[in-house]
């Protein structure tokens, strides 16, 4: 099994406590997505996509990553952002801010996720759509 080694060094009152060490869950045979996605916020420039998956395992940093664009055929920005896995969960929620974006336009999306290294967790999301304000 391997593991990670997250040291982080905070000093408190004149001593330093060490974070623990953050150990690899295991992987699922078979990522899926629970629920969603599904727009949690939309604004005028900025919207936030959120969708739950089964715990993929794997490295302990994972992304959500969001494809998109405004034609629904070549969704060509990605925003992805980072999420720590607590393997003691059974499911992981991923929220994904979308920044710069025109008002009152329509953008579609897919959303999937990955491990740090890259690796893709081997799920994607039916297209779907949002519209500015």
């Amino acid at each position: 099994m391997n593991r990670v080694l997250l040291i982080l060094a905070i000093p408190v009152l004149s001593s330093c406590l060490l974070a623990q060490e953050s150990p690899t869950t295991p992987r699922v045979a078979r990522v899926r997505i629970i629920q969603g996605p599904k727009v949690e916020l939309a604004k005028e420039h900025l919207t936030i996509i959120r969708w739950t998956t089964n715990n993929p395992g794997g490295s302990p940093v994972h992304y959500g990553v969001v494809h998109y664009g405004t034609d629904p055929n070549t969704l060509t920005e990605t925003a992805r952002s980072p999420i720590r896995l607590n393997p003691d969960h059974a499911l992981t929620v991923f929220r994904v801010r979308l920044d710069n974006l025109k008002a009152r336009t329509t953008y579609y999306f897919k959303v999937d996720s990955m491990q740090a290294s890259g690796g893709g967790d081997g799920v994607t999301s039916p297209l779907r759509h949002f519209r500015t304000r």
